[in-house]
């Protein structure tokens, strides 16, 4: 077994609150990885946000488009657990993975800033890959990291910066 585990942490310039509503939102998770990739949710959950779909239920089959178009991958997604305005984690199986884990923290740092911390843990079906992956999906969340900072720097007044 290669189960690997990493973790991206940063300083949003932004409330708690702020932060929350945006990374549960699926328009927000996709800003995060464009234009790498993007994610297209099954229909019935195209209008949810991870604060509304089911808890220990398989969400069905989602897509991971490379450049936001290519089919590269899919994730029979579920969330495990939810503590809004805390954290969530997701457990699924890939395509590509025969596990992958995805914890996604918040923790406020004061009135105007929050750490992000993302747990990621993943086993590829082709073991041998797993040294290359690594490297791949660790820039993928720094990535993720510097969008989800930049869209608070531009939608958040410099008057709650500190």
């Amino acid at each position: 077994m290669t189960f690997r585990v990493f973790e991206q942490s940063s300083v949003v310039g932004a409330p708690s609150d702020l932060v929350w509503q945006r990374i549960t939102d699926f328009t927000g998770v996709n800003h995060e990885l464009m234009p790498v990739m993007r994610m297209r949710v099954p229909r019935r959950h195209r209008d949810a946000t991870v604060t509304t779909v089911p808890v220990g239920e398989p969400l069905g089959r989602v897509w991971i488009l490379y450049l936001g178009f290519l089919p590269l991958d899919y994730d029979d997604l579920m969330l495990t657990e939810l503590q809004p305005g805390s954290h969530f984690q997701e457990v699924s199986t890939m395509l590509s993975m025969r596990r992958w884990e995805h914890r996604r923290e918040l923790r406020p740092i004061d009135a105007g800033r929050t750490e992000v911390t993302d747990t990621v843990g993943f086993e590829p079906r082709l073991t041998f890959l797993a040294p290359g992956l690594e490297p791949v999906l660790r820039r993928i969340f720094a990535h993720r990291h510097r969008r989800l900072a930049r869209h608070f720097e531009d939608a958040v007044p410099n008057a709650n910066r500190p």
